[in-house]
């Protein structure tokens, strides 16, 4: 599926620094830092949602398999925000 190791590489780590940091940030006891750790998987799903579009314009990745990771991590970016938003109030 994908051709370059180094973009597979970073593209792997920042896909496994989002769930990372939503199970860090459910274990912290203060809310200051729950909302630091989500904020933190919610640019780490901003990177991946970036490295798939690069990926499928270089051709590391196909273009479809490019625009369902790049759709899904809007979605789950909106989810997050909504979290962090939520925790705001």
């Amino acid at each position: 599926m994908c051709r370059d190791f180094g973009f597979k590489d970073q593209i792997t780590r920042s896909a496994l620094s989002v769930p990372s940091n939503i199970a860090e940030g459910c274990e912290r006891k203060s809310l200051k830092e729950r909302k630091h750790f989500f904020a933190i998987a919610k640019g780490s799903i901003g990177e991946f949602a970036t490295q798939a579009d690069i990926g499928s314009e270089v051709g590391f990745i196909s273009k479809s398999v490019g625009e369902q990771w790049q759709s899904e991590a809007f979605q789950i970016s909106r989810m997050l925000g909504a979290l962090i938003k939520s925790l705001e109030q």
